[in-house]
């Protein structure tokens, strides 16, 4: 198994190759996610243009999008978005630092821009679990506060929910199967998940629950859920040890929104060694079937001094 890459290959293999030499470009394409991106050069080729839209942009400025993107990316931001997209990030190449590293940490954060405005919820649920830690439990021994139920639908049918407790951040993802086979391999595949941490070596990672059709608890008052068998839930507890400094949470953050993509690639390459493995059964089986092919008996028929006769 692989850990997909949280940034995107395109843009940071374009930005390296435009930023060592200008020209014009205009380049559209789609990640993960239907996230689409468009790197363009409209005015003048040595004026770059980054352009991203998302499916759930709304959502994520409300949970401090737009803090995060001028945080990470500063002067390169562009205010006015290019049309039907949600947010633009323009490089003057003219004006860009000489340094080599100073570059490569400008190419590799653009080319994080899509993990970094999705991180966006997850950086305010671990900031009010600090929040809700370090207030008082209730003295009448009640529920402790909650954070709010924060929903971000960044595919048609599905979406990931964070709430922040005063003890861990619990983030549910929903899962659509549209495909029988996928439905299967998805439920071995989810339930080895919450097999593994039984083992002692990783008993310090995040717990997983996996529910099939039946919401979790965390999320049944949320209106409109998808009540069918083809829906999963997989549910991932994140204590205070999972983001206690800024390397960690960052690492958390990266992971874990890849988790849908992570699954279902690798249902699919799955599916494919089956495929491969089933393609090679048959290949044996057939020479087993020509080796027990008996020859054909010869047509033509001697007499015991060597000459040929036939039938009439």
């Amino acid at each position: 198994m692989i850990l997909l890459e949280s940034h995107s290959v395109i843009i940071l293999n374009t930005l390296t190759e435009k930023f060592a030499k200008a020209g014009s470009i205009d380049v559209q394409f789609v990640d993960y996610d239907g996230v689409r991106f468009h790197l363009s050069t409209p005015q003048r080729k040595t004026l770059l243009l980054l352009s991203m839209s998302i499916r759930c942009w709304e959502e994520l400025v409300q949970y401090g999008a737009m803090d995060v993107i001028k945080r990470e990316y500063g002067s390169y931001f562009k205010p006015d978005a290019e049309p039907e997209y949600n947010v633009s990030l323009e490089f003057d190449l003219e004006a860009i630092p000489e340094d080599a590293e100073a570059r490569e940490a400008i190419i590799k954060s653009a080319s994080l821009l899509k993990r970094n405005v999705l991180g966006a919820p997850f950086e305010l649920a671990f900031s009010t679990q600090k929040s809700l830690e370090a207030s008082a439990s209730p003295a009448d021994g009640s529920t402790p506060a909650q954070g709010a139920l924060m929903q971000i639908h960044y595919r048609d049918e599905e979406a990931i929910y964070i709430q922040a407790s005063q003890d861990r951040v619990t983030v549910v993802f929903s899962t659509v199967f549209k495909d029988e086979t996928d439905r299967i391999f998805g439920k071995v595949f989810l339930q080895e998940f919450v097999d593994a941490r039984r083992q002692p070596s990783i008993q310090n990672a995040p717990q997983v629950l996996y529910s099939n059709k039946e919401p979790p608890l965390e999320i049944r008052s949320v209106p409109g859920l998808k009540n069918s068998d083809d829906v999963g839930y997989v549910t991932f507890v994140l204590f205070p040890r999972h983001f206690s400094n800024p390397d960690k949470a960052y690492a958390t953050i990266s992971r874990i929104q890849e988790f849908r993509d992570y699954l279902h690639y690798h249902i699919k390459c799955s599916k494919a060694y089956m495929h491969s493995r089933m393609r090679h059964r048959v290949t044996e089986f057939l020479k087993v079937l020509n080796r027990a092919k008996t020859e054909a008996p010869s047509g033509e028929r001697k007499t015991v001094t060597g000459r040929s006769f036939s039938t009439r």
